[in-house]
């Protein structure tokens, strides 16, 4: 049972320990990321194709987007589909651009009734003709939304989300629209596709990997870590709730001394 009290929130953990997780409610990260890995793993425990643990892993994205918007988090930004996840069987890569679309299609309403904003980085041209139509569909229906905002990550690679911010600012400067010597961290960041995003506090990532594997690598710089076993299609709200709990227990320097 989840419990709210001033500024804090509690939760009953089934753990052997029977504690209990009491999150500062002034605290929750404002942007959360996930790489959302283990759907293969999962299938492959239940003898299934990996196109199931796929399937799968959407209902743990509506659930967590759920309790994202329950909590207070500003940014949910979920990676996808990697530039580096074309290398896989085509038959994967199709079935995981049709459950992009059947996502869509299914959610898309409720979604825009709970107030969530949809969005989307990464390179979207080599994708499906039907799945950016769903994509630009959920764009328009949910631009004026005010609630949580679902970033989807799609044919998205750090080092390709920095190079083509490169070459944008290079343009930029060739053009005299800017001088070499207003280049700061601050300009280079409208330069990306998170532009008018705050960096990620906590990116989390379950299936028992530990990296980034191409993810936000210019964003990352400060983030917290979470990492666990749980493959993403058993990821839980309470699993989300834990990462956080400890990101509140951290102690956040950003290089400095407190």
């Amino acid at each position: 049972m989840v419990k709210f009290f001033g500024g804090k929130k509690t939760i009953d953990e089934n753990s052997s320990e029977n504690q209990k997780i009491v999150l500062d409610m002034n605290n929750i990260p404002k942007h959360i990321a996930i790489i959302m890995d283990g759907n293969g793993r999962w299938a492959k425990a239940r003898n299934l194709p990996r196109s199931m643990g796929h399937k799968a892993g959407v209902e743990s994205i509506i659930n967590i987007v759920k309790e994202c918007d329950k909590i207070g988090v500003k940014y949910l930004t979920l990676y996808a589909f990697s530039t580096e996840n074309w290398k896989r069987p085509k038959d994967e890569v199709s079935a995981l651009m049709n459950l992009i679309v059947e996502y869509l299609k299914r959610e898309l309403d409720e979604m825009h009734r709970n107030n969530v904003k949809i969005k989307s980085m990464g390179d979207l041209t080599k994708l499906p003709d039907k799945c950016r139509k769903a994509l630009e569909d959920a764009f328009e229906k949910t631009k004026d939304n005010t609630g949580v905002v679902l970033n989807i990550a799609l044919n998205y690679g750090g080092r390709d989300d920095i190079i083509r911010g490169v070459k944008s600012l290079v343009k930029d400067v060739q053009e005299g629209k800017l001088s070499i010597d207003d280049i700061n961290e601050g300009m280079f960041n409208d330069y990306l596709y998170t532009k008018n995003i705050p960096d990620p506090d906590l990116i989390i990532r379950p299936s028992g990997e530990q990296r980034l594997s191409n993810f936000l690598l210019w964003q990352c710089a400060y983030s917290e870590f979470s990492y666990s076993d749980i493959n993403w299609p058993d990821f839980k709200p309470q699993n989300l709730i834990e990462a956080i709990y400890d990101y509140q227990n951290r102690n956040r320097r950003f290089g400095g001394i407190k």
